[in-house]
């Protein structure tokens, strides 16, 4: 089920009715409507793939408790090191035992050994990165004496499949999210309002923004060899807008989703394409990945405190398996690598921390020199995004070069320009708008709020309507295949 279709658009008020109007009484039977709601969710995806995702849960629910009750540190240990294994061994064999098996079979036929692999025939379970790395978090916390293990087992699978962020996060904490689904909700008419207020940003990014973007991206790259430098890196542009519009409208569809239920999810996207620099993309983008890899690689693995030799080591390796969690493929470790490499200036200088306010707050417009800041950022950051769009690193090095001629000067033309021109207006407006919110937790969320009440309720027609006019058939989130 998808939040930019009619089903879900029948599914969420049918949710909302039951849980406020017939459960609101008693906050267990809320859990109840949401563990069930949040499996229904999931199974009109494929409902084989269910079990799996109720297996992983009973594991870490499970192994967590056995982790509190242990008498010794060898038995804690031996349930930790259990969970771990089975978590990350589903991951492996559905994401990237064919990655590694065809990998190893061209690394062998260098040597003149021919063989031939077999694989899996199998898709990749929706959402099975982000469902592990909850699972994940909860295990290592227990494990380090961060949290107990819950014992209510209602409240712990809510936890791992909350349907607002099953498929593709925010990767949430149990020490975040726990908390609240233990405890009464009450409705609130203001949060709630904004809650629907961020989901209708959240489908205009998704519907009107990263749709269209889609379009006209996938025409060029799949066509790259035909067009001229300039086309190409419109078609850069086009999916940087692509993917930033599709995730982070996911995002604030989760939010404001979970809002109506008066819970708050962690905030994943904090308007990155402002950053003034890679380090402040990095805390802007993805939020929640960053942080955990943050948390649960980055500082066991030393940080920072080792000298400069081992913040550059560990930068490297969180970006290569950041890279690598997005796919099983070269080009996102390419990419990862790529960015590890934009990061290493800030990294060896000890400048990675210079932009932690909002750029320009409190002003209309950025300085000369946070403008042209924000350019180079951008341009670093639509080069990297060639390799995680491209489908071989082949077709990524030759659509760079496509790019670095002569013709990189010309007119763009490619088929279907004139239909792009209405999207490139609403990009220009789109960014407008963002840069106007960005001191707030999603763009519109305090637009017009000194206007008239008419005022503010066209512009959110206009939003409508732009959904209606700019809107395909129901495209897939381009995260769900992480």
């Amino acid at each position: 089920m998808l939040f930019n279709s009619l089903n879900f658009a029948v599914f969420l008020p049918i949710v909302f009715i039951l849980y406020w109007f017939v459960m609101n009484r008693n906050y267990k039977l809320q859990n109840i409507l949401l563990l069930v709601s949040s499996y229904f969710f999931y199974a009109c995806w494929d409902w084989r793939f269910l079990f799996l995702l109720i297996f992983s849960t009973v594991l870490d629910y499970y192994t967590g408790i056995k982790m509190s009750e242990a008498q010794n540190q060898t038995s804690k240990k031996f349930w930790f090191w259990l969970s771990i294994s089975v978590n990350l061994g589903f991951l492996g064999v559905f994401k990237y035992y064919n990655f590694f098996i065809t990998s190893f079979a061209d690394a062998i036929s260098n040597f003149g050994f021919q063989i031939n692999p077999w694989t899996l025939k199998v898709i990749l379970p929706v959402g099975i990165s982000f469902y592990t790395f909850h699972g994940l978090s909860y295990v290592i916390d227990i494990y380090k004496d961060r949290i107990k293990a819950e014992k209510d087992f209602v409240d712990y699978s809510v936890f791992v499949s909350f349907f607002p962020l099953l498929v593709a996060g925010p990767i949430e904490r149990a020490t975040h999210l726990l908390p609240q689904i233990q405890k009464k909700r009450t409705f609130n008419y203001d949060v709630a309002v904004d809650g629907l207020k961020q989901i209708l940003w959240g489908l205009f990014k998704k519907v009107v923004i990263a749709d269209n973007c889609a379009k006209f991206a996938n025409i060029i790259f799949d066509n790259y060899t035909n067009y001229s430098g300039s086309t190409l890196l419109l078609g850069a542009v086009f999916f940087a807008f692509q993917i930033y519009g599709d995730f982070s409208g996911y995002s604030d569809i989760a939010l404001g989703t979970a809002r109506l239920f008066g819970i708050d999810l962690l905030r994943n996207f904090a308007f990155p394409y402002f950053s003034r620099d890679i380090a402040e993309f990095w805390r802007r983008w993805h939020i929640s990945l960053s942080t955990w890899f943050r948390d649960y690689l980055y500082i066991p693995l030393g940080g920072s405190k080792g000298g400069t030799w081992m913040k550059v080591r560990n930068t490297f390796i969180i970006f290569l398996v950041s890279g690598f969690w997005h796919g099983a493929n070269w080009t996102f470790i390419v990419w990862g690598f790529l960015n590890a490499l934009y990061i290493m200036p800030s990294i060896i200088f000890n400048t990675h921390r210079n932009n932690l306010n909002i750029v320009a707050q409190g002003k209309n417009w950025p300085t000369f020199r946070e403008f042209l800041s924000i350019i180079i950022t951008f341009s670093f950051t639509v080069f990297a995004w060639i390799f995680f769009r491209s489908n071989t690193i082949d077709q990524a090095f030759h659509y760079i070069l496509g790019i670095f001629t002569t013709s990189l000067f010309s007119i763009p033309v490619f088929k279907s320009m004139m239909l792009s021109i209405p999207t490139l207006i609403l990009l220009i407006l789109f960014v407008l708008i963002e840069w106007n919110g960005r001191e707030e937790q999603y763009a519109i969320a305090k637009m017009f709020n000194s206007r008239s009440r008419g005022f503010r309720w066209a512009f959110y027609y206009l939003i409508l309507i732009a959904l209606f006019v700019f809107a395909g058939s129901d495209q897939q989130f381009i995260y769900f295949q992480f």
